[in-house]
């Protein structure tokens, strides 16, 4: 598909930190965007070229709207790990999908997901919205991301990271992982809606490189010119601190995913596929390195190190 036609895309999870990235994205590239929210008008984070309409992903009708006149869509699923509401959730997705006829929909399963039942909330729900986009008969492609490099620039590791040189995250010191950016998680997506041959594909995206926690503190001394170390952090303490932020139902749903990769269940899970989906998706993430030295790390300087 060329970029010069422009796609009428609606993006479940704007007002987020990875639907939004991905809706910014596509406005930024001329495409007309439109998303659903719960949120008052007052509350919502500033949307500039997305329409924005109140709704709820429980209600049909609300999600038959936003998917009308649509050519496309990208969904990412809310912070819910309740099985009944993610599946509502899913149905009401696929049907207005179905009927308005859309060209393809791209699914943020926002983790991988390990091949058999983990019994892990986290991936099970993910997992569950997956097959009912799938059966539906909807023109879909998967994106399952691994971990988030944005999820270390937080009030969480900032401060620990910028006066102790310290980067403490809930994942064992040895577990490989692809860490991928919003920004190149807007990218995959970007390609799953567009490049011929991507409908009916699950990519495992990934960043540039697999870093286990020493290489990750590696990349991070690179990108911050100074010292750096990982530590791994108890899952149970990240829980604690995120509950703070999220609420105590989905601090355990995120959680969860971190209690698992604990175990040493599937060390591989998170870790990359030899660029295989980045190069179908026309994806090419930048290296670890150069993310760091683009954030503005001194913002954290003085704070809290509750997390460390």
């Amino acid at each position: 598909m060329s970029d010069h036609i422009p796609m009428r895309v609606a993006v479940v999870g704007a007002t987020g930190f990875q639907g939004g990235a991905v809706a910014r994205l596509l406005a930024g590239r001329g495409h007309r965007v439109r998303t659903l929210t719960r949120r008052p008008e007052a509350d919502r984070p500033p949307l500039p070229g997305i329409a924005c309409a109140t709704g709820d992903l429980g209600r049909a009708q609300d999600v038959r709207a936003l998917f009308e006149g649509a050519t496309h869509a990208a969904v990412v699923m809310p912070l819910v790990y309740d099985e009944q509401r993610v599946v509502t959730y899913a149905r009401n997705l696929a049907d207005a999908a179905r009927d308005a006829g859309l060209r393809r929909l791209v699914y943020n399963a926002n983790t991988r997901i390990p091949s058999t039942d983990s019994g892990v909330a986290a991936f099970e729900t993910r997992r569950l919205a997956e097959e009912v986009l799938r059966e539906s008969g909807v023109p879909l492609a998967v994106v399952r991301p691994p971990v988030y490099l944005d999820n270390l620039f937080s009030p969480w590791n900032g401060p620990a990271l910028v006066d102790e040189g310290v980067l403490a995250y809930p994942l064992p010191a040895h577990t490989p992982v692809a860490w991928l950016s919003h920004e190149d998680l807007a990218e995959a997506v970007y390609g799953a809606l567009t490049v011929d041959g991507a409908e009916g594909r699950t990519f495992d995206v990934g960043g540039a490189r697999t870093l286990t926690g020493d290489e990750l503190a590696g990349a991070f001394q690179r990108g911050l010119n100074r010292s750096v170390r990982y530590v791994p952090l108890d899952p149970a303490v990240f829980e604690r601190t995120l509950a703070g932020v999220l609420g105590a139902a989905a601090a355990a749903g995120v959680a969860g995913l971190y209690h698992h990769m604990a175990g040493d269940a599937d060390p591989l899970l998170m870790a990359g596929d030899d660029g295989t989906s980045a190069g179908v998706l026309s994806l090419k993430p930048a290296p670890v390195e150069d993310w760091v030295a683009r954030r503005p790390w001194q913002m954290w300087a003085g704070g809290s190190a509750e997390a460390s």
